[in-house]
């Protein structure tokens, strides 16, 4: 697939950003959810040029921020023309409604953003009919303050109630749409089902992590194919199934969508397909970038994700990604940095995190893949052990 996505001729939008340091949250975790905000509005396209943040006990049920703190911003927005102001958190349809009544500008929350990205990204029937759902399951509530410009799926003349506003009739339409929308992701979810079942009996592994740790990198790596991958958040979002041999071993690898915190709950009900790729999974690789500062959190995202999709238990490999990033500030010798980085890193208590079943790889420099190929092939030949013990082609 191309990358029509990120070059359009389009004008890069400068934008602010705004986040509250609430109960329970401390200021370093408050400052990284703003930073991953950063992050996805580049991957939108937007550049953010401040960022605001307010401590308060919870966010103001009117405005998300105080009446001072909106005022702030405001005469920031206004001396420096920007157009576009982005919240870290879900706004209620009275919150947005109020800001942008005192703004007179662009507002946007963490979830239209979100939605905006996977609508980019979207590539199948599939992942387009799922975007578009969750699209409009956010925008039905807060349609006082949109003028939709829906196309008129049914046209216009003698549907119109007498005295039916344009709200109205544009909610109509939504909900019908929504309507035709489940029903067709419903039959598209079966025909998955089918496949699923049509792969027959092979081990299923699966690729998990949050989004941008390499997951992509690391499937082709692995399967020798030919997966999109970029810097950016949801470079996936159509599940990607590969057969892969190693050693003498097939079975099925699959690459999933990326987590990320606060993903919008209408996402995860429109890509249950994807995460029923996780369910029914044998096997779970879970991709972790070493690099990045918030990795445990991470980790500890993911895992309580993956625990809510499955009640089951399931085998995992711990892959802590990109290596090849971690600067080694006490090493001067450039030789022996990667060699004693890495047998430091198998020192470290990460190396004992899941049982010992964890590898350090650079998958960009294809570095430790090896190693990695060997605990996947260990744990696939005791999965298939257990499923077939009578075959001994194997072992």
């Amino acid at each position: 697939m191309g990358n029509e996505h990120v070059t359009h001729d389009m004008e890069i939008e400068k934008c602010v950003l705004v986040g509250v340091i609430d109960a329970g949250k401390s200021e370093e975790t408050a400052l990284e959810h703003l930073e991953e905000l950063k992050f996805l509005a580049t991957t939108a396209g937007a550049e953010t040029v401040k960022q605001f943040q307010q401590s308060i006990p919870y966010p103001n049920p009117k405005t998300y921020v105080g009446s001072g703190k909106l005022k702030e911003i405001k005469e920031y927005i206004d001396s420096n023309n920007i157009k576009l102001v982005i919240f870290d958190d879900e706004l209620s349809p009275s919150q947005l409604r109020n800001i942008e009544r005192s703004f007179d500008c662009k507002v946007l929350d963490r979830t239209i953003l979100i939605l905006d990205i996977f609508a980019s990204r979207a590539r199948t029937s599939h992942a387009k009919t799922q975007v578009e759902l969750a699209q409009l399951q956010y925008m039905l509530p807060r349609l006082t303050r949109m003028w939709t410009h829906l196309e008129r799926q049914k046209g216009g003349i003698g549907l119109r109630g007498p005295g039916e506003t344009q709200i109205e009739t544009d909610r109509r339409i939504i909900k019908t749409r929504i309507s035709l929308l489940k029903n067709k992701l419903e039959k598209i979810d079966k025909q998955m089902m089918v496949q699923r079942g049509n792969r027959g009996q092979l081990v299923r592994v699966a690729l998990v992590g949050y989004t941008n740790v390499g997951k992509s990198t690391v499937m082709n790596l692995l399967s020798k194919s030919d997966v999109f991958a970029e810097n950016k958040l949801f470079a996936t979002l159509d599940t990607t199934v590969r057969k892969v041999v190693i050693n003498n071993l097939p079975f099925l690898l699959s690459d999933t969508v990326g987590f990320i915190r606060k993903l919008p709950h209408q996402l995860v009900e429109s890509f249950k397909s994807t995460l029923d790729e996780v369910r029914e999974a044998d096997l779970l690789i879970h991709i972790l970038d070493i690099s990045h500062n918030g990795f445990e959190d991470q980790y500890k995202i993911v895992s309580e994700t993956l625990n809510e999709i499955s009640k089951e238990e399931k085998p995992v490999i711990v892959v802590f990604n990109k290596i090849d990033a971690l600067k080694n500030e006490q090493n001067t010798e450039e030789e022996t940095e990667h060699e004693n980085s890495l047998e430091q890193l198998k020192k470290t208590w990460m190396a004992k995190l899941n049982e010992h079943k964890c590898v350090f790889i650079s998958a960009q420099n294809k570095e430790n893949i090896e190693e990695l190929k060997d605990i996947l092939y260990h744990e696939t030949k005791e999965i298939f052990k257990v499923r077939y013990p009578y075959n001994n082609f194997l072992y």
